[in-house]
């Protein structure tokens, strides 16, 4: 199953995605929001014109309660930022407000003169989680995968010393450009990220410090996951400045690439 949340006829719908003759095309609209429902399967939908996913307006495809993030969680980003392999999952919030959808302009802020991409695997959650035992299969509580770009302003975390306000600002957290069931984060899958073009990270969610299943019933055990919330898990070495003008793509293998250009606030 893979869905997106696009603009038709006016109003955001969310859309059945398939593979036809090699394209990516949304074939359904889904009158009943995946998260809502656990997924597609038996959810009622509707026959539209096969609509080209590159030609449709998307929007970003998540609408969580919040969006949790995993600092540092693998081991060549913690190096290049000078910082010790974390004991346990570090994780911050971004704010829901800072959502943003592929092909839209992430904003440098006036007050930060040093901002930075970081590609990431984004996990959706299917059902309320909480407390799980610790031999528990995190699987059944995992709706899909998308791509995240956890942007961030350097300079104003460095100063702050914690990470709300660099994490936190509108447009910061471009997501997207669809949801998928069909990966396997345990066996492997590939994270890149260009700017302009240009390769800046390569990584693989093998050499994740935390798994996806750690960090589930870590984040759980603290709060409850809600369906629809987003957990970003973390970015591979190679993050670095970009400005205004430059173009980030942040592709995760099998979900397809995340593209937002940036400018000056």
């Amino acid at each position: 199953m893979k869905y997106c949340r696009f603009q038709f006829e006016g109003q955001a719908q969310y859309g059945l995605v398939e593979s036809l003759a090699g394209k990516e095309i949304i074939t359904r609209l889904l009158l009943v929001a995946p998260e809502e429902s656990g997924g597609v399967e038996n959810v009622p939908s509707k026959h539209v014109a096969h609509l080209p996913l590159s030609e449709a307006k998307l929007l970003a495809p998540v609408r969580p309660s919040k969006i949790v993030c995993v600092g540092r969680n693998y081991r060549g980003h913690a190096a290049e930022m000078g910082h010790e392999i974390p004991k346990q999952p570090l994780i911050f919030f971004k704010p829901p407000s800072s959502l943003l959808a592929t092909g839209e302009t992430i904003l440098r802020p006036k007050s930060s003169q040093r901002t930075h991409y970081e590609g990431e695997l984004g996990v959706v959650i299917g059902k309320r989680c909480r407390k799980l035992a610790g031999d528990e299969d995190v699987r059944p509580y995992i709706l899909g995968y998308t791509a995240v770009n956890d942007f961030s302003a350097r300079d104003l975390q460095d100063v702050d010393g914690q990470w709300a306000r660099a994490k936190g600002f509108d447009t910061f957290c471009p997501v997207g450009p669809l949801v998928t069931e069909h990966l396997d984060p345990w066996a492997g899958v590939g994270v890149e990220t260009r700017v302009n073009g240009e390769v800046r990270q390569q990584g693989n969610t093998r050499d994740l410090i935390f798994p996806l299943d750690a960090i589930i019933r870590f984040v759980a055990e603290v709060m409850t996951l809600f369906p629809g919330d987003l957990i970003a898990t973390g970015t591979p070495q190679g993050v670095g400045a970009v400005v205004s003008g430059d173009v980030v793509e942040v592709s995760v293998e099998g979900v397809g690439t995340l593209r937002n250009p940036i400018r000056d606030e």
